[in-house]
């Protein structure tokens, strides 16, 4: 299982909402390269990386940053947060990202989606945030009626190739990770999935590994110290 340690950006800063809620926000660092080389420090190979300002207002204020992020932190980066059009995926691209998520625009504009999938192949995953089942969009502000599965159906469909889902419920509340999500998204659909939001305990980090998924993602648990990420990169990687 990949490990992708989580940066949230906001004002430029390293950051974790509670839930979700920008009004329930903590500032865990002020230098977003200097907190990704501590996680390379320990083990670490991917960061994934949220514009929450961009995630927001659709616009990409934190780009400067990201780029920093993908030439000079030594990880491989995923970045996600207020990407709605193809030049800025062609931009992050350019500057070196590994991967680019693509969030409330899967909603708006499936064509989109697709035509970007035929385009860039694997450098296109989706995100995929649900509360209650149903996709969240505009940063988790607004709680859409559409079936969190039945995207994903759609999604395994047009040939995206990694989707990062995400429980709101669990997000930033250290109180475990929705397991029996992760176990039904590995069952049904092709694509790999990433398993975020709640993953706050070792127990969780060895389950998720049990069950095959493709990816986790930590955030407040690393920013806490409730999980060494050393600890957990030993584990999934198999050196016990």
């Amino acid at each position: 299982m990949k490990l992708f340690p989580a940066i949230d950006l906001k004002d430029k800063q390293v950051v974790r909402l509670y839930k979700g809620d920008y009004n329930q926000m903590t500032v865990y660092g002020t230098n977003p390269l200097e907190t990704a080389k501590g996680f390379k420090a320990k083990g670490a190979e991917y960061l994934h990386v949220v514009d929450l300002d961009g995630a927001k207002d659709g616009d990409n204020p934190n780009f400067a940053i990201v780029a920093d992020l993908a030439a000079n932190s030594g990880l491989k980066v995923e970045i996600g947060g207020g990407i709605r059009n193809e030049e800025i995926i062609k931009r992050y691209i350019d500057a070196g990202v590994m991967r680019v998520i693509l969030g409330t625009v899967a909603i708006s504009d499936p064509d989109f989606v697709a035509d970007m999938v035929n385009k860039y192949g694997d450098k296109i995953a989706v995100g995929v945030d649900m509360l209650g089942g149903k996709v969240a969009t505009h940063g988790w502000t607004n709680v859409s009626e559409v079936d969190g599965f039945e995207f994903c159906k759609k999604l395994d469909d047009i040939g995206v190739a990694t989707v990062i889902c995400t429980d709101i419920s669990k997000d930033g509340a250290m109180q475990g990770t929705n397991r029996e999500l992760y176990k039904e998204m590995v069952k049904r659909f092709k694509f790999d999935t990433v398993a975020s939001g709640g993953v706050s305990t070792l127990e969780d980090v060895i389950a998720l590994n049990e069950m095959d998924i493709y990816g986790a993602i930590l955030g407040k648990a690393l920013y806490t110290g409730a999980i060494d990420l050393a600890d957990v990169v030993k584990i999934t990687s198999g050196d016990r």
